[in-house]
């Protein structure tokens, strides 16, 4: 099996950090990311979004290029 350099790097901290065997921490992380993966996904809040009502636009917003020339003056165009 192949460590890739970035989790290598992080398996070498952490073993400095907890000071226990690579075996033992290999061991563990793969246990916790299986245990991870074989969970099922947590149900997420649904996203709600605020309606409000800002009455009529002031500018005719229907033609973007338009409206931009409106805001920005015709050197935009």
């Amino acid at each position: 099996m192949t460590i890739d350099d970035d989790v290598a790097v992080q398996l070498k901290r952490l073993r400095r950090e907890r000071d226990v065997n690579f075996r033992e921490l290999v061991n563990e992380a793969l246990r916790r990311g299986l245990r991870d993966m074989s969970a099922a996904p947590q149900r997420r809040k649904a996203l709600r979004t605020r309606v409000f009502d800002m009455g009529k636009p002031l500018i005719n917003i229907d033609n973007v290029a338009e409206a931009l020339a409106h805001l920005e003056g015709e050197g935009f165009k």
